[in-house]
């Protein structure tokens, strides 16, 4: 559903209505107890923001990538964290995409209103890394259920979910045609897992709560299978263009945080009798910083668009995802030396949305990664790797 500049204003005001409740107080002590933004999520998800993408037909708000990424951005640019939530919305999209009508119906309602949770997306394994293909956790057919043994790790907020999204290998990779062939995706539900799942919990710089993920013999039925056996390799694609518009978008918010704290700071904090901000030495990052930012809105604006009107192809998503992540570091960077050492007191909040603001240029995907697939499928260099 297409949306006007004024609704987009709405939505964007909503936000930030809704984020006042949750001020820096709230994730200062959510961040060093290391806890879970409970109220947080629960709020948004009352209020229909994480079912943003989910048709209207199956309980959600039916609005497009746009909107949805407009969400995230005001969320981060508030001062909260959208990562906390943020799976919920692009999760599903295989699900969405590819499943059948009958998941569709037994599922999406479900997590349009919370009764239940889908922010668990167990992919990535130790041995494999970015290298999808080479994944080794097993699904195998047995009658009526596939039976999955293996491992992922960076598999984040399995504490706080019901189903898991899972990619795992049911024909070994040296028996397909294609090394992308033999992967099937399936939801996994949690809470029909006593005893056959291990869950380690990694201590991190982030409070971003990840974990490594034991699989022993965990059991899925065959009606849990989104789409052909085999082929989740394609299904998994489909969705990550969507995941790269959303990070872009909460980078897009952390970076317009930090100039925003940076232009209220410079302009009131007074060393030799005038404002810091009054000097070019101070001003001129923050300005940088700034247009870097914008720059990387136009680019998220068109990738959102695009996949707005069906168009889900690799290179605006990706390329909104590395230019808003870069910008967000640089923005950071900035922020930090900006406040000076103030930067680095918990209760000016720019070293704990600093070291958010790190993950980005990792994850979900390597920025290195990015360009080498602009290299290769956009100017049509060799392949490097």
């Amino acid at each position: 559903m297409k949306s006007t500049e004024s609704e987009h204003q709405i939505i964007r005001e909503s936000i930030r209505a809704l984020c006042k409740k949750f001020p820096d107080a709230y994730w200062r002590d959510k961040d060093a107890q290391h806890q879970y933004p409970e109220e947080f999520i629960d709020e948004l998800t009352k209020e229909g923001w994480l079912s943003a993408l989910i048709p209207e037909q199956y309980g959600g708000s039916g609005l497009g990538m746009m909107e949805a990424g407009i969400i995230l951005e005001e969320i981060n640019r508030s001062g909260c964290n959208a990562a906390a939530g943020h799976a919920q919305m692009y999760t599903m999209g295989a699900l969405l995409t590819h499943g059948n009508e009958e998941q569709k119906q037994r599922w999406l309602p479900q997590i349009a209103s919370g009764e239940v949770r889908l922010q668990a997306f167990g992919i990535t394994e130790p041995t494999a890394g970015s290298d999808t293909t080479s994944i080794t956790t097993f699904a195998e057919r047995k009658g009526d259920r596939y039976v999955i043994k293996g491992q992922k790790i960076w598999t984040s907020r399995v504490q706080h979910s019901d189903l898991m999204m899972v990619l795992a290998r049911t024909t070994p990779k040296d028996k397909v045609a294609k090394k992308t062939d033999g992967l099937s995706l399936f939801i996994l539900d949690l809470r029909e897992q006593e005893g056959k799942i291990q869950v380690r919990p990694i201590e991190t710089m982030i409070n971003h709560e990840t974990n490594e993920v034991f699989f022993e013999g965990a059991e899925v039925p065959v009606e849990n299978l989104i789409g052909e056996e085999g082929k989740g390799f394609k299904y998994l694609l489909s969705g990550v263009n969507a995941e790269r518009i959303l990070i872009s978008s909460e980078c897009i918010g952390d970076g317009l945080y930090f100039v925003d704290k940076a232009v209220e700071y410079a302009s009131s904090r007074v060393v030799f009798g005038r404002p810091i901000g009054q000097n070019q030495g101070v001003q001129f990052p923050i300005a940088q910083a700034y247009m870097d930012i914008e720059a990387a809105t136009l680019m998220r604006n068109q990738a959102a668009r695009e996949f707005d009107q069906g168009d889900t192809r690799g290179p605006e998503a990706n390329i909104a995802k590395y230019l808003a992540s870069e910008a967000s570091w640089k923005a950071a960077n900035m922020a930090m030396n900006t406040y000076g050492g103030f930067g680095f007191a918990t209760e000016y909040n720019i070293e704990r949305k600093f070291r958010e603001a790190r993950l980005p240029l990792v994850a979900p995907i390597a920025n290195n990664l990015v360009v080498s697939y602009v290299a290769q499928h956009v100017l049509g260099l060799p392949r490097s790797y």
